[in-house]
C-alpha cells in the first residue's frame, strides 16, 4: 500500500541530503540560528535529524531515502537529488567532489573510484538522478558554472529573500541585488532551471513593500524565476533576530498578515513559475515568534479552491495535485474518476523576455487548464537551451505503462514542438541541460553528449 501519496506525485521522488555543519564565510544573517547544526537549520528539523544518525555521510544518506521511499510503496526510478545546508560552493573543492560522488554512489548501490565513474554508472542505474539540485548564494555561483555542470547539476535555487539592498544591509545578508541579477542571467545563459527563496517579513520590510518586490520579481526582467519557495521570516533561538524580538525591535508577521500576504503573492505568480514550497520545516519548540503552522499552504489552497479561484502557478494547476480536487474541475473529473482518454489535451506556448534572452514556456494542457507536462526553451547567444521537460502525474517505474501523464508520449511530443521552433528560428543547435540519469531518454530521441549537455543539430 502506498504511503503519503503526495511525495511522488510530481512525477519523481525527491531525495533530500543535508551538509555537515559550516558557518558561511560571510558571516551570519540577523534571522539565522547557531545550533551547532546545518545553518539556518534547527536539531529537529527531519533532514537534520535524518543525516545526524549516519554522521552527514551523503552515501549512507541517499541509501537510508531510498530505503525508507520503497517500505512506503513509492518507486525510486527517477530521483530528483537535493543538497541541501549551506552554500555548497563554498565547502572545500575536494570535499564538493567527494560528497557529490557520494550521492551517487547511494543511488547506485555501489562505490566508484571518481565521479565520472559514478556518473556512467548512473545512466542505466535503478534509481537514476533525473535532476540535481544545490542551494547558494548569489554572489558565489556565478564562478562555478562549469563545475556544477560536470557535477550533473540541473537545478540552483538561490537565497534572495528580498530585492532591497536597504534591507540586504540590516539583516547582514553580504550580498547585493545586483549580485541576484547576474547569477539569474548567467545560470539562465548555462541552461540552468533557477528557484528563489524569498522571505517575507524580515526587518526593514512591511506588507506593502514585500507584495511590491514580489510583484518585481516578475515585472522586471533581470528576474523571473522558474520556481520559488516562499519562508515567511520566523524568529528562531540562537539568532540575532531573538534578541531584536525580546528588545521589542522586531515583530514578525502575525499569522492572518501571513496567510494573507501568501495569498497576494500566489495569485501574482505567473503560469510560468512553480511555487515548490510554503513554510519551512521548523519544528514549533525552535519557534521563539511568528507562525508556526507548517501545512499553511494546504489551508489557504483549499479556501483558495472553494471559493473557485485558480492559480496561475504550476503545482496549483499539476494533473496530480488536482486529482485530489475534483469537484474545482467538473469537465475533466466525474464521480467514475477521469474522463476520456486524451483529455482533449493542446498546446499552450507562453513568450517572455528573462536576463537578456528569449524564453518559450510550452505546457500540454486540457480545456480547464490542468498541466500535463511542461518544457522551458530558451535562446541566447544563437543557442537554444531546453532548461527543463517535466511530466507529470504520479510518478512512475522505468518501463512502465502509462495511462496519463508520464510514459503516455508527452515528452516526445514537447521536444518535437520544439525543435519545430528552433527550426522556425534558424537555430541549428539545441541543447539540454539533461539530470545523469536522463541522458538515455535523450539518445533514444537522436541526442548526443557533448560538454556535459545532451545536444542535436538540427
Amino acid at each position: 500500500m502506498l504511503r503519503k501519496p503526495m511525495r511522488t506525485i510530481s512525477g519523481i521522488t525527491p531525495v533530500a541530503v543535508m551538509l555537515p555543519p559550516r558557518k558561511c564565510n560571510h558571516g551570519s544573517c540577523v534571522y539565522c540560528p547557531s545550533l551547532n547544526v546545518p545553518q539556518s537549520y534547527t536539531p529537529r528539523s527531519p533532514v537534520v535529524m535524518r543525516a545526524m544518525r549516519v554522521k552527514y555521510d551523503a552515501y549512507e544518506q541517499v541509501k537510508e531515502r531510498l530505503k525508507v521511499f520503497e517500505a512506503m510503496g513509492h518507486p525510486t526510478d527517477k530521483v530528483e537529488l537535493i543538497i541541501m545546508g549551506g552554500t555548497f560552493l563554498e565547502y572545500p573543492k575536494k570535499f564538493q567532489y567527494e560528497f557529490v560522488k557520494s550521492c551517487y554512489d547511494g543511488l547506485n548501490g555501489k562505490k566508484s573510484k571518481t565521479l565520472e565513474e559514478a556518473k556512467k554508472k548512473n545512466e542505466k542505474a535503478n534509481h537514476r538522478c533525473v535532476a540535481l539540485c544545490i542551494e547558494t548564494r548569489p554572489d558565489v555561483c556565478s564562478k562555478f558554472i562549469d563545475r556544477m555542470r560536470e557535477w550533473g547539476v540541473t537545478r540552483v535555487e538561490l537565497g534572495v529573500q528580498i530585492i532591497d539592498d536597504k534591507i540586504y544591509k540590516k539583516v547582514k545578508r553580504g550580498h547585493t541585488v545586483q549580485d541576484v541579477v547576474s547569477a539569474t542571467r548567467n545560470l539562465k545563459e548555462a541552461g540552468f532551471k533557477i528557484g528563489y527563496h524569498i522571505m517575507p517579513g524580515l526587518p526593514g520590510s512591511n506588507l506593502k513593500k514585500d507584495i511590491e518586490l514580489f510583484k518585481k520579481l516578475f515585472s522586471d526582467e533581470k528576474f523571473k524565476p522558474d520556481q520559488l519557495k516562499l519562508y515567511p521570516c520566523q524568529v528562531i533561538p540562537g539568532s540575532e533576530l531573538e534578541d531584536l524580538y525580546w528588545g521589542k525591535k522586531f515583530k514578525p508577521y502575525t499569522k492572518e498578515e501571513t496567510e494573507k500576504i501568501l495569498v497576494e503573492m500566489m495569485k501574482a505568480v505567473p503560469r510560468y513559475c512553480r511555487v515548490m514550497r510554503v513554510m519551512r520545516e521548523i519544528p514549533p519548540e525552535y519557534i521563539v515568534a511568528g507562525t508556526i503552522k507548517i501545512d499553511l499552504r494546504k489551508s489557504i489552497e483549499e479556501e483558495l479552491r472553494k471559493n473557485n479561484i485558480k492559480l496561475e502557478e504550476i503545482r496549483y494547476r499539476e494533473i496530480g495535485f488536482n486529482k485530489l480536487h475534483p469537484k474545482a474541475y467538473p469537465e475533466t473529473f466525474s464521480k467514475k474518476g477521469l474522463q476520456g482518454a486524451n483529455f482533449d489535451l493542446q498546446l499552450k506556448i507562453t513568450k517572455y523576455k528573462a536576463s537578456g534572452g528569449e524564453e518559450y514556456f510550452l505546457e500540454i494542457v486540457n480545456k480547464e487548464d490542468i498541466l500535463f507536462g511542461l518544457l522551458r526553451l530558451r535562446f541566447n547567444n544563437g543557442i537554444g537551451f531546453v532548461r527543463e521537460l517535466h511530466v507529470y502525474g504520479k510518478s512512475l517505474k522505468l518501463g512502465q505503462e502509462g495511462k496519463i501523464g508520464q510514459h503516455t508520449g508527452l515528452g516526445k511530443w514537447l521536444m518535437n514542438e520544439t525543435e519545430k521552433i528552433c527550426l522556425q528560428k534558424k537555430i541549428k543547435k539545441l541543447k539540454v541541460i539533461s539530470g545523469v540519469g536522463v541522458r538515455e531518454y535523450y539518445k533514444k530521441i537522436g541526442y548526443y553528449l557533448e560538454e556535459e549537455y545532451m545536444v542535436k543539430k538540427l
